[in-house]
């Protein structure tokens, strides 16, 4: 199928951590991409994964809708990966998981094309983190305004460029311990950001039905606990754990959260306190990554491509010494 048959699909927030491997799906199937974010400098990089002219960077901010509406003239599907885990100054939660995503499904309900809203699990319009409830907010947004649209949930992420395990694997190499919040007992299912990727460009070629809302998680369930226990044996360190409650949690994001690039903030203790599963009702209904026919990629198999980095001597194990020097392999034995 030639380019020009195919879609042009317009990305909010493409330039992050999603939006890399989601500009790459995309190409592969021959669409054309604008991948629209408030610094289109910053997704320049993305241009190399598709054909020249295929991957274009534009200017757009969600909290201006005619840059919104200029953005998305002429488009066949649009995609909403814009999301924050942390407020500052006007980029609120309000502002871009709430009326945001009712922004772009507005103005693209006005061209009449299909969108795809990427939420996550825990969405809860009653939750008390406001990052859930203003993701549960902004889906209900763009299914009152596009019946049609996609909802996809997925768990925590995890790739090469991730914030979760590279950021405990950083902090290992200084710190003799690791926090536990809550003791470690919050239960994830961590997903692989290429098979979400994946999921999300099915979405833009219909290949499953839309007005539904989707959840996806990998192919295991495992506690905060358990998921540094697998990153420090990959890495190849030994740290102690120290459990903090959630209560001093909590005291200690506030005195934090004024700090340039916090660590932690009240709200993510919150959220913290709630599993991050695939529900059983979206099992149920085949509203997970089944239904898109992905075989969900596994934490021990993704992991050791991006964490060796982190180990003592890298992706080289450090040679033993032995009696009369050095052992060299034998098929380099002199």
């Amino acid at each position: 199928m030639s380019v020009d048959t195919n879609k042009t699909v317009v990305v909010f927030g493409g330039s992050g951590f999603v939006g890399r491997y989601l500009a790459q799906a995309l190409a592969r199937r021959g669409h054309r991409i604008r991948v629209a974010c408030r610094r289109p400098d910053l997704a320049y990089h993305l241009q190399p994964n598709g054909n020249m002219g295929q991957i274009m960077p534009i200017q757009a901010n969600l909290r201006y809708p005619w840059s919104v509406e200029r953005a998305v003239e002429g488009a066949d599907h649009v995609v909403n990966l814009v999301g924050i885990l942390a407020q500052s100054g006007q980029q609120s939660f309000d502002a871009l998981q709430s009326f945001g995503a009712r922004t772009v499904a507005e103005a693209t309900a006005k061209i009449g094309a299909g969108m795809t809203q990427i939420s996550a699990i825990g969405a809860d319009e009653n939750s008390e983190s406001e990052y859930a409830r203003t993701k549960a907010q902004g889906e209900e947004a763009v299914l009152d305004v596009i019946p049609g649209a996609y909802i996809m949930r997925p768990s925590i992420i995890f790739g090469a460029e991730d914030q979760f395990f590279n950021r405990f694997a950083d902090m290992a190499r200084f710190s003799p311990f690791l926090p536990l919040i809550g003791g470690g007992k919050t239960r994830f299912q961590p997903v692989y950001v290429g098979d979400v990727a994946e999921a999300i460009a099915d979405t833009v070629d219909g290949k499953v039905p839309g007005g539904r809302v989707y959840e996806l998680g990998g192919p295991e369930v495992l506690t905060f606990r358990q998921m540094m226990e697998e990153m420090l044996r990959i890495i190849e360190r030994k740290r102690s754990f120290v459990t903090i409650p959630f209560g001093a949690a909590a005291s200690m994001a506030r005195l934090m959260r004024f700090l340039p690039g916090a660590p932690l903030t009240p709200d993510q203790v919150t959220q913290l306190q709630t599993d991050n599963v695939v529900s059983q009702d979206a099992i149920d209904d085949g509203r997970t990554l089944e239904a898109f026919g992905i075989r969900p990629r596994t934490v021990d198999a993704i992991l050791p491509t991006y964490l060796v980095r982190f180990r003592k001597h890298g992706q080289f194990t450090h040679p033993q010494p032995q009696a009369g020097g050095v052992r060299m392999p034998d098929d380099e034995a002199v």
